[in-house]
């Protein structure tokens, strides 16, 4: 809460009062981690374009605008809405926007389509976060939002209850891995160790099946890591999570920044090795550039320059760097230096390891990256979907929302089921297409890529379409479907 009325708090609002009920966003919704970006002017022709075609088509349709909002037409219409502002990227069709029957049987015909989200949040009943229910009381008591008093959103928004509905209900995500954040503030962290594993097993115990694996978070340089890296590894995690950066969500806090190459870091790497673990995930990015002037002993465990050499130490650990290692500016910015320079700041340096350092263990995650530049600009989205196919392989990216902050992640899995580089963008830095929706390279990422770093066998997979909860999200389409269009992190006012 700190960080944010220190840094801009005073410009924030929840998203769930600014947002309409838009089947995509309509501007950067940011978690407590960073600050978003105000709207831009695209964004918000974008955002009247997709009024436009839901005033005109919804009517028709005998449905009101937020119901129409809630079909896959009006996904489609999201999609149209992008492609007049920002030119052709979205395989998308004005007559599936007008027909909900043949938006739907373009969904269903996906709908069994493997997605493996590896990372995603919620909050456990029994969480002693409580920084939420603060920051929104802190906001309704500046008077933004007097709906926080009458029933808006609660901390109850980010339990698994919601996010269940949000995530194996109105997404086609198959399996999740929850995640976690640590601070300097033990109240403060996400979830701890233990609760994530507690969550993953009555997830699974719920499910009938594997739907959910969990991260254990490592915080080398603090007092006790190690002894703490014990415990962690007695709760059999499935990978392991640190922040270079020591505390994101207190930066201002942040007394333990750590390097990924450090002999310290190693020690931590060879308790891991020793317990079986084969996938360290580290926080990379998400840092503007005012940030290094904000924190200047934080700026430089940001970057991505630390990743090579441990790589390189380690070749029995597969790194996978979370956001991709994204600077996360201005994205109308982040194109211009592209289309000057050819480089995205961090992205650039991360997809050039193996041609640099001859090795094949480093993954990017899409978390946050793909979704803030989707709506933003999908130019630069495409574009370093580009670089990271072209430098690190399409076998090793990998798909991850950071869901739920963004709300449910089905508008990020249609708008990677969609995106295609431009033609020009591929002749000038020769990159391959991304495909069709249920093509190799988009199959590989949405969950190819995870189940084979997470040694899921895809058969076990199967298994999935028959468990507990496909047949509850059966009975839940044969209902009525109703998705929530509700982002649950924070916006910029204005």
């Amino acid at each position: 809460m700190k960080f944010f009325s220190d840094h801009g708090g005073e410009g924030l609002t929840a998203a769930e009062n600014r947002e309409p009920r838009t089947p995509l966003p309509v501007r950067m919704v940011a978690s407590d981690e960073y600050l978003p970006i105000p709207q831009t002017a695209k964004q918000h022709e974008a955002e009247q374009r997709l009024y436009a075609y839901a005033d005109g088509i919804a009517p028709k349709l005998g449905m009101s605008r937020r119901r129409f909002f809630q079909t896959s037409a009006g996904m489609a219409a999201g999609f149209l809405a992008l492609n007049d502002t920002f030119g052709l990227l979205f395989s998308v069709s004005a007559a599936e926007a007008a027909a909900p029957e043949q938006a739907s049987e373009r969904a269903g015909a996906l709908a069994d389509q493997f997605i493996m989200d590896m990372h995603t949040h919620f909050l456990r009943d029994d969480t002693r976060l409580t920084q939420f229910v603060r920051l929104r009381k802190w906001v309704a008591a500046k008077g933004w939002n007097s709906q926080l008093a009458e029933g808006g959103q609660t901390i109850e928004d980010l339990k698994f209850d919601n996010y269940f509905k949000e995530v194996f209900l109105d997404s086609d995500t198959k399996v999740a891995l929850i995640s976690s954040a640590p601070s300097e503030i033990p109240e403060d962290w996400f979830l701890t160790n233990r609760q994530m594993a507690d969550a993953r097993e009555r997830v699974n115990a719920s499910a009938g099946s594997k739907r959910m694996m969990t991260h254990a978070i490592i915080t080398p340089e603090r007092p006790g890591w190690l002894d703490d890296l014990d415990a962690a590894l007695e709760l059999k995690p499935d990978s392991l999570k640190g922040y270079t950066v020591g505390d994101n969500t207190h930066k201002e806090l942040a007394r333990h920044p750590w390097r990924m190459d450090s002999e310290e870091t190693y020690r931590g790497y060879e308790k891991a090795a020793a317990a079986g673990i084969r996938n360290i995930c580290v926080h990379k990015g998400l840092w503007g550039r005012t940030m290094d002037e904000r924190f200047p002993i934080l700026a430089p465990y940001a970057r991505v320059g630390d990743v090579a050499q441990a790589a390189k130490d380690w070749p029995q650990l597969n790194f996978i760097i979370y956001h991709a290692g994204y600077r996360l500016d201005d994205p109308g910015w982040a194109l211009a230096e592209f289309e000057r320079t050819g480089r995205i700041e961090w992205v650039t340096d991360l997809a050039q390891i193996p041609e640099k350092h001859g090795i094949t263990n480093v993954y990017a995650d899409l978390g946050q990256i793909f979704a803030q530049t989707l709506i933003a600009q999908p130019r630069i989205c495409a574009a370093i979907m580009g670089q990271l196919i072209k430098g690190l392989g399409a076998d090793h990216v990998c798909w991850g929302t950071d869901a739920v902050w963004t709300g449910s992640p089905q508008w990020q899995i249609e708008g990677l089921r969609r995106l295609e580089i431009p033609e020009d963008m591929q002749k000038a830095h020769g990159f391959s297409p991304l495909g069709p929706a249920n093509g190799e390279v988009k199959a590989a990422i949405f969950g190819r890529n995870n189940a084979q770093l997470y040694g899921l066998d895809l058969a076990e997979a199967e298994m999935l379409q028959h468990d507990r909860f496909a047949v509850q999200k059966q009975q839940y389409i044969a209902a009525g479907a109703a998705p929530s269009n509700r982002r649950y992190g924070y916006v910029r006012k204005g």
